[in-house]
Formats: structure tokens, C-alpha cells, sequence
């Protein structure tokens, strides 16, 4: 089995970018004003829109994952349309590069199982971008439901409809955040869905209404569209002692709690740190490498929320036919 190499704890990782439409573009932004990082290149197909980016960041433009390989990086962002991101990731992993995968990891189960496994024989580490996990806003969530029985999640992710959206609908773009966060939260496994979907003017399905229930018993459902003109991100857990409810995107989080026979109760507003999901994220991949400790979303993560998110869609040749994998949850 090959091992990638770990770069000096003082030494920068040398990282490269495939693809940079608006999440690439991003991922290069915060790598390139990242301590501990050095952004070497980018890889796009389009060579004027790759030539741009690099030159505003400094760094180097090529046309494919090749050649960033070229360039002796150690790592590599993965933020090309989906359905390239098996082929991308496995260059790359196969080289010995280290590789974050923007969600979902994979068009299907069988493409991300195979990335997971190209990961583990190479001895890289694998990371799954899903940064809504790094939302401040969740994670003062988490910790305020850590330790309680969870009763019931609610989620609401709707918006207006994305131009740039062609080859998937809301459950694969949207719904595969929350389906994370579920499990994230309870640090289960998904073990039953009841969806409902519908493509009201789009030609995949822009209207999502899924029902869980996890391994461990919590209930939990995801309302997601295209439909709605405005952006709405929210989260309610009910625990048995508590409730808390977060705005994803105001990054307000409120505790319910002391419940009293009369029905009245106190309320607080909890602390939320500031910091930019993805910056964490980049961050917490960077960590990864150097310490060799599993990343905070792994590859199963990732091959879980997707075998979930399938599960759900309106074909039901699409379902895998193994049981989901189990997410690991970090702490």
C-alpha cells in the first residue's frame, strides 16, 4: 500500500483547486490567505475563467487535474460538477494527493465507495466538504444538545431556483446537507425515510418533503424546494429537556428550557462564535493531513448521506441496494 507523504509540521501544504466556478473559486480565496497553505494552482477546462482566478490569487492555471499533479501538490480540492468527481479523485488519490470532495462525494454509491477504498489503499486522507457542519451556528447547536435525548429534528432549506443547477434536484443539492446534519446531530445512522417529492416547474424534482427516523429512535423530517423567493435555512431539535432552535444563515440560536406545569418556560440566546464555515472546513482538512487523524467528514460520511439522499429520490432502481453506511460523528 502507498503512503502519501506528510509535509513537515512547519512546511506549508501544497494544495491545488479542480474547478473553479462559484465553490472552486472559494475554496481557492480562503486557501490562498490560509496559514499553513500554499495554493500552487487551478484546474479548469475553461482556461479563460482558470486564468482569471489564478491570476487575482497568484498562482498557477492548468487546464486538468493532471496538471496540478504536475506541479507537485499534496493535496487537491475536488470542486468540479459531480459526475466528474470519481474520475478527478481517483487521479488524484491515486497519485498519492491527499483530497477533499466537495458534497456529494459522488453521482452514486458505487462511485463513492470506490474513492473511499482508493483512499484507504493509498493511505490518504479522504475528507467530504460538507460545510454546513461548520456553520458556527451548528455547532452551538450541537453543543447544546449534547448529552439530551433527542426527541424530533425539523429542517427548512428552501430558495429560489439555481441557473447554474442542471443535473440534479433539491434532494442531492439541498436535502444531502440536512440528511449530514441529522445524523451529525444524533450520531446515528438514517434507518427509515418516507420522501415525497414532485418537479412542479422544474424538470427534476424542486419540491421535498422527507420524512426519518434514525437507528436510535429520533424522528426527524427536511422541507426543501426551489420555489420559495427568498433564502430560509433554519433548525429545531426538541430534546426532553429543551428546545433549540438555529438560523443557519443570521447564525441566531435560542435555547427553550425550564418548563413549568403553568406551560410557561425560559429562554436564552445562545453564544455563536464567528468564523467562515469554510475557512474551518479547510482548516480541519489541513489538520487531518498533518496529523493523520481521520477528517471531521469522512469518505463513509459522505457514501452515507448520498446512499440516503438516493434513497429518497422518485426512481426506485436508483436505491442502492446495501444498507447505508454508518457516519461517524466527530465530537
Amino acid at each position: 500500500m502507498a503512503q502519501s507523504a506528510v509535509p513537515a509540521a512547519r512546511a506549508p501544504i501544497r494544495v491545488g483547486v479542480v474547478g473553479v466556478g462559484v465553490m472552486g473559486a472559494n475554496h481557492a480565496r480562503v486557501l490562498a490567505d490560509l496559514p499553513g497553505a500554499s495554493l500552487v494552482g487551478i484546474a479548469d477546462p475553461d482556461l479563460a475563467q482558470g486564468g482569471k482566478v489564478a491570476e487575482f490569487l497568484g498562482c498557477k492555471a492548468v487546464p486538468d487535474v493532471g496538471g496540478l499533479l504536475g506541479l507537485k501538490v499534496d493535496a487537491v480540492v475536488v470542486a468540479a460538477p459531480t459526475h466528474l468527481h470519481h474520475e478527478i479523485a481517483l487521479t488524484a488519490i491515486n497519485s498519492g494527493a491527499h483530497v477533499l470532495v466537495e458534497k456529494p462525494i459522488a453521482p452514486t454509491v458505487e462511485e463513492g465507495e470506490a474513492i473511499v477504498a482508493a483512499a484507504k489503499e493509498q493511505g490518504v486522507t479522504l475528507m467530504v466538504g460538507h460545510v454546513e457542519r461548520f456553520n458556527p451556528a451548528v455547532e452551538a447547536i450541537k453543543n447544546a444538545i449534547r448529552g439530551e435525548e433527542i426527541l424530533s429534528i425539523g429542517i427548512t432549506r428552501v430558495g429560489p431556483f439555481p441557473p447554474r443547477m442542471s443535473n440534479v434536484g433539491v434532494v442531492i443539492d439541498l436535502a444531502v446537507h440536512d440528511i449530514d446534519l441529522i445524523c451529525h446531530f444524533t450520531g446515528s445512522e438514517i434507518a427509515e425515510v418516507q420522501p415525497q417529492v414532485k418537479a412542479a416547474v422544474a424538470e427534476r424534482e424542486d419540491i421535498a418533503l422527507l420524512q426519518f427516523r434514525t437507528a436510535n429512535g429520533v424522528l426527524a423530517h427536511i422541507n426543501t424546494n426551489w420555489l420559495t423567493p427568498f433564502k430560509a435555512r433554519t433548525v429545531h431539535v426538541a430534546t426532553r429537556k429543551k428546545y433549540v432552535s438555529g438560523d443557519l444563515l443570521t447564525r441566531q440560536v435560542t435555547e427553550c428550557f425550564d418548563y413549568r406545569p403553568d406551560g410557561s418556560y425560559s429562554m436564552r440566546h445562545l453564544p455563536v462564535a464567528y468564523a467562515e464555515p469554510l475557512r474551518v472546513e479547510l482548516t480541519r482538512f489541513l489538520d487531518a493531513i498533518r496529523t493523520g487523524e481521520p477528517p471531521a467528514v469522512t469518505g463513509e460520511d459522505g457514501v452515507a448521506s448520498l446512499a440516503t439522499a438516493i434513497r429518497c429520490l422518485p426512481t426506485p432502481s436508483a436505491a442502492p441496494e446495501a444498507a447505508p453506511a454508518r457516519i461517524r460523528v466527530a465530537g
